[in-house]
């Protein structure tokens, strides 16, 4: 089978001659587990920083030999699990960039095929998606009344927050992204009520404008210094739920602290998310954002490629801030 691996140890932020695809023995199927084709596969803007053995402790693959992490919805061709066979689907999250993959016992859910498309399970039912979920309906619990902003609002987590926050109830979604046709998408696709790109000229003046009032709930995918502007703009007792600090992931040192007399002087509540701590309530939230799905409420825009040896290439584009929607690669057919 083909696998992706890193052809050196990374000291800075991945490109795609990073990578190199080599021939590997496939897997065998383990005790209690399954072995699944790799179909849909999920590159997420946190595996740049796991690249460097920088995201949660977890290690970095090592050069030449381990797949580079990434999860994906496969399809089981052998099971020694009980009550799943060959023909079942399957999502993971330690898949890895390769063809086959062996998932051992608990590292794998089962899916409905029926219940909304496969692809959906790589994003906006994926980790991206139920991040979201968990954000605005654990954590900050948005509802009637709310003016929620979200930055990175094109990208899978931020526009499904800003879509899940109107289904719950609130009154004005605002989103920020970097360029024209990003703004396009989350306005014209994702039915934001505006969205400010913050590469323009007079972005902030224009971000003031399009809160009259202020927002209620902020979500923060990208910077303390973003934070720090969306702070001064948050409502008396607003929440705050801090997310990612993808402008950290690459960095040597961090940048200068947050603001933190802003958190005093707003009285927010402040919110860190790792969703980790939500994997326990991943079936709960699929079936309830499924039923989104099909009633067309919940909407998901992919940037995808097709074939194992183009996932380096889109990487480094998510690795850039270029890639329009969730990336994904089509490993196989369905």
């Amino acid at each position: 089978m083909k696998q992706v691996v890193l052809k050196h140890a990374l000291t800075a932020r991945p490109c795609a001659h990073d990578f190199a695809v080599v021939e590997m023995d496939p897997p065998v199927c383990p005790e209690g587990g399954v072995l699944g084709r790799v179909v849909h596969l999920s590159l997420d803007p946190y595996v740049g920083s796991r690249l460097r053995g920088k995201h949660m402790g977890e290690p970095a693959p090592r050069p030449g030999i381990d797949p580079i992490p990434g999860a994906a919805v496969c399809q089981v061709v052998e099971s020694k699990a009980a009550g799943i066979k060959a023909g079942d689907w399957v999502h993971a999250m330690e898949v890895g960039w390769r063809e086959m993959a062996d998932l051992g016992p608990g590292s794998f859910r089962l899916l409905n095929s029926k219940a909304a498309p496969l692809a959906a399970h790589a994003g906006v039912l994926g980790m991206p998606g139920l991040t979201a979920w968990a954000g605005m309906t654990q954590l900050a619990k948005v509802g009637p009344g709310d003016v929620v902003l979200v930055d990175a609002a094109a990208g899978p987590v931020g526009g499904t927050v800003g879509q899940i926050a109107r289904i719950k109830g609130a009154k004005r979604v605002v989103g920020i992204a970097g360029g024209a046709e990003k703004c396009a998408l989350v306005t014209e696709t994702y039915g934001f009520d505006a969205c400010i790109d913050y590469k323009s000229d007079g972005w902030e003046q224009a971000l003031t404008e399009a809160l009259p009032e202020a927002p209620t709930v902020y979500f923060e995918n990208v910077s303390t210094d973003m934070a720090s502007k969306a702070l001064m703009r948050l409502a008396l007792y607003g929440r705050m739920v801090l997310c990612g600090l993808v402008d950290q992931y690459h960095a040597d040192q961090p940048p200068p602290g947050l603001n933190a007399g802003l958190i005093v002087g707003k009285r927010a509540q402040v919110m860190g998310l790792v969703v980790y701590d939500f994997y326990p309530l991943w079936d709960a939230f699929v079936k309830e954002a499924s039923a989104w799905i099909q009633a067309g409420s919940l909407i998901y825009h992919e940037d995808r490629v097709t074939g194992l040896d183009q996932a380096p290439a889109l990487f480094e584009r998510l690795m850039q801030g270029q890639n329009i929607g969730k990336a994904v690669v089509g490993v196989a057919p369905e």
